[in-house]
C-alpha cells in the first residue's frame, strides 16, 4: 500500500517534524529514523525534548549533545534487525550556543561573549534562540553528510511562526538599531566607551542607567561590541538554513491531534509552510480514538446487571470521543488538501520502547490502518 511518508523518505535527505507541543512530534521523529534504519537507510534523529522520552524509547539511559549510535543489542531485545545504523542526539541549547561561539568568534572575543550576561539570555531565554540553534545544528549535521537521512524534531512551540521566523528574530535582536544608536559612543570607543562618554552622553542613556545601573549598560555595550563580529556569520547561516528548508530534498511532517484546538493550530501551520514554499509530505493525525467494535458492544449487552450499565456508559464515552476525532480529521482533510493525512491511533500504553516505536511506524507506512470512518452508533 502506498504511503506518502514512505514516498517522501525516498526523495528526501532531511525530514522535519513540526507542530505544537504535546502532539507526539518526538515519537514520530524517532519512528521515522527507526523505519529508515530498518529499510536500509542510515539515519540520525536530532531532538529537543524536555521530558527526555526519546532516550527511553530508544533503549538508552540518556542522550547528550553528541550523536550516539543505537546499539545492536537494543534492537535485538526488541526483536528488530536494522539493515543500516541509527543515531540519535538530544540538543543541549546552551552547549550548542557555546559551541557556536567557540567555533566562530575571534579568539580575543570568545570568553568575553561567553561570560556576558546578555549572551546568557540570548543562549537560554531569548525568544527564538531554541529554534535558531536547532536549525543551526540541522545545517551542521546536513553539511557533514554523515547520515543519508537526517530527522529533525523541532522545539515545542506555541506558535508556528516561532520556528519559521527564528533566524530573523535573532538577527533583529543583534541588529537592533535603537540599541546601537544608544551605545554608539561606547561601540566606537571600545569596552571603556560608556565610562569615557559619560554613559553615552545622551539623556536617554543617563535615564536608562538610573533604572538599570551603569554596570548593566556597560555589559550591554560590551555584548554589542563583541557580538558584532558574529552577525555576518549569523546572517549567512540564516539564509543557508532557509534555503535548506525550501530545498526539494527537505520534507516536513506536520504532527497534530484531532482535537479542535489542535486542528486550528495545524491548519495555520500548514498554511505558513505552504506560503514559505516548504514541502509538506503529510499531516500525521496522532492519538486517534477508534470507535468501539460491534463485537464488544454485543459482548457487553449479554452481561446484564449493574456492570453492564457502567460498561455501556464507558463505551458511549469512547464512541463520543471517536466521533469528535472523526470530525477533526474531516476538517483537516478539507482545509489541508491536497496534502495527504496519515492516521495513528491512541495506543493503550504510551510509546515508551522500540517495539512501540516500530508499531507506530506500521501506521506511517500504511501497513496498518485506523478505523476512523464510524462516527455514530
Amino acid at each position: 500500500m502506498s504511503s506518502p511518508i514512505r514516498d517522501a523518505m525516498a526523495t528526501s535527505d532531511v525530514l522535519i517534524t513540526v507542530g505544537s507541543g504535546g502532539v507526539g512530534k518526538t515519537t514520530i521523529a524517532a519512528t521515522l529514523a527507526l523505519r529508515a534504519a530498518m529499510e536500509g537507510t542510515g539515519s540520525m534523529v536530532c531532538t529537543i525534548d524536555p521530558a527526555k522520552r526519546l532516550a527511553n524509547a530508544l533503549g538508552l539511559e540518556a542522550l547528550g549533545n553528541k550523536e550516539a549510535r543505537i546499539p545492536d543489542e537494543t534492537f535485538g531485545a526488541a526483536g528488530l534487525l536494522p539493515r543500516a545504523p541509527m543515531y540519535a542526539m538530544m540538543l543541549d541549547i546552551k552547549r550548542s550556543w557555546d559551541d557556536l561561539v567557540e567555533r566562530r568568534a575571534p579568539p580575543d572575543k570568545r570568553e568575553k561573549i561567553l561570560n556576558n550576561r546578555f549572551y546568557q539570555a540570548l543562549s537560554t531565554a531569548l525568544a527564538g534562540s531554541q529554534e535558531y540553534i536547532a536549525m543551526e545544528k540541522m545545517w551542521e549535521l546536513h553539511e557533514q553528510a554523515k547520515y543519508p537521512l537526517l530527522v529533525v524534531d523541532t522545539p515545542p512551540t506555541a506558535h508556528a511562526l516561532d520556528f519559521l521566523d527564528a533566524p530573523n528574530r535573532i538577527l533583529d535582536f543583534l541588529d537592533n538599531d535603537a540599541a546601537k544608536w544608544l551605545l554608539t559612543p561606547a561601540l566606537a570607543a571600545g569596552k571603556f566607551g560608556l565610562k569615557l562618554f559619560n554613559l553615552g552622553g545622551s539623556y536617554v542613556a543617563k535615564t536608562i542607567a538610573r533604572f538599570t545601573g551603569t554596570e548593566t549598560l556597560q555589559q550591554l555595550a560590551d555584548f554589542m561590541l563583541n557580538i558584532t563580529s558574529l552577525t555576518d556569520s549569523f546572517r549567512e547561516r540564516a539564509h543557508q538554513t532557509r534555503s535548506l528548508l525550501q530545498a526539494p530534498s527537505t520534507a516536513f511532517v506536520l504532527v497534530t491531534g484531532p482535537m479542535p484546538e489542535r486542528v486550528d493550530e495545524a491548519v495555520y501551520f500548514h498554511t505558513l509552510l505552504q506560503q514559505n514554499k516548504m514541502r509538506v509530505a503529510a499531516v500525521v493525525v496522532n492519538r486517534i480514538h477508534a470507535p468501539v467494535p460491534d463485537a464488544l458492544w454485543d459482548e457487553v449487552a449479554r452481561m446484564g446487571g449493574p456492570l453492564q450499565a457502567r460498561l455501556e456508559q464507558t463505551l458511549k464515552e469512547n464512541d463520543l470521543l471517536a466521533t469528535q476525532d472523526a470530525r477533526g480529521i474531516e476538517r483537516l482533510r478539507e482545509l489541508c488538501a491536497p496534502t495527504p493525512l496519515v492516521l495513528v491511533p491512541r495506543f493503550e500504553l504510551d510509546v515508551h520502547d522500540l517495539k512501540a516505536v516500530w508499531e507506530t511506524s506500521r501506521y506511517l507506512w500504511g501497513e496498518a490502518q485506523v478505523d476512523a470512518a464510524k462516527t455514530t452508533r
